[in-house]
């Protein structure tokens, strides 16, 4: 799908229905134009290489799957690969959304293959306001990033509550459904940092390089989402630390589980061991064993080893070993 918006100050906002307009408007100094390619078809593609002559390597970034931010100078455009980020189906997930830009002094091409609330929510910013186009190509810019990066904090917020539950896990009745939750989250927050660390690094270029086609008052914006980004990152950073930690409760949890249950279990058998004693004893079956003709022999065997097993159980409580 491509939508088409148009903007001059004569003319206003206007959403321009066919594509083979494109070229006119291009030629048109007084023309400020926005490209959006939504999961564009092949035909709808073409319009990069046929209408803007954009470098094929440039493309040929923006049409494959790039899991790394990135940004190209080609002097009179820009070319940006960022992310955008959308909570997965499982509380305390994201996925990554890939959004190419292509930035120039009088037009900015954005292409992705996933809905991006950031463009929607730009788009609606533009119809109920003309003049958000009109303040220039790279402040456009600067609104969809800046809408994409506030889209990170309500996952991070949802990171928050997931660290506070598996710590009340942890701590009340770890299992295995826990340790999975805990590798999740530390897997999600190493990817989070992945795309948010050369992310900000260039925010940082775009805020402190003399490129052409971003304007000094704008760059002052852009740092505005680099320090977004900034705080982003950090906060990714200390979710690496917090799993890290976790895990480790974890498995100092489920060790301290497993000593109990062995101490229980040795002290069954330091318990039972005199018994069995007895009972190989008197299984013998010598001829000559006095307590085998006693009328009482039985009940002072089975005596016997109930004293045995009390007094034992009464010294590891007193030791405190159970």
């Amino acid at each position: 799908m491509i939508q088409i918006f148009a903007f001059s100050k004569q003319n206003g906002l206007r959403r321009i229905p066919e594509a083979e307009s494109l070229p006119g408007l291009l030629k048109d100094d007084a023309e400020s134009v926005w490209v959006d390619l939504e999961s564009p078809t092949e035909e709808e593609t073409l319009i990069l290489s046929s209408v803007f002559n954009f470098h094929p390597l440039a493309i040929e970034d923006c049409v494959a799957e790039s899991h790394l931010p990135k940004l190209d100078d080609f002097g009179d455009y820009l070319f940006l690969v960022l992310h955008g980020a959308r909570s997965g189906d499982v509380p305390g997930t994201f996925k990554a959304v890939e959004l190419n830009f292509f930035l120039g002094k009088r037009f900015l091409v954005t292409y992705h293959q996933q809905l991006s609330r950031s463009i929607i929510r730009t788009k609606e910013r533009c119809l109920k306001n003309s003049l958000t186009m009109s303040r220039g190509m790279d402040f456009l810019l600067y609104e969809i990033l800046d809408s994409a990066v506030d889209n990170y904090f309500p996952i991070l917020d949802d990171f928050d509550e997931v660290l506070d539950e598996l710590e009340r896990e942890v701590t009340a009745s770890p299992g295995k459904e826990t340790l999975n939750r805990i590798f999740t989250l530390k897997r999600d927050g190493m990817s989070l940092r992945r795309v948010t660390s050369p992310q900000r690094e260039i925010l940082n270029r775009l805020s402190r390089d003399p490129f052409s086609v971003v304007n000094k008052r704008t760059a002052i914006y852009f740092r505005d989402v680099y320090d977004h980004l900034v705080r982003i990152n950090d906060l990714a950073e200390s979710y690496k630390d917090l799993t890290t930690g976790l895990l480790e409760a974890y498995i100092s949890m489920v060790s301290n589980r497993l000593n109990e249950i062995v101490k229980v279990l040795t002290a069954l058998t330091v318990v039972f061991m005199p018994l069995t004693v007895i009972t190989g004893i008197y299984g013998m079956n010598f001829k000559n064993m006095p307590e085998l003709e006693w009328r009482y022999g039985y009940p002072a065997t089975i005596g016997t080893m109930v004293g045995i097993v009390v007094m034992m159980l009464w010294f590891f409580r007193r030791k405190k070993w159970i």
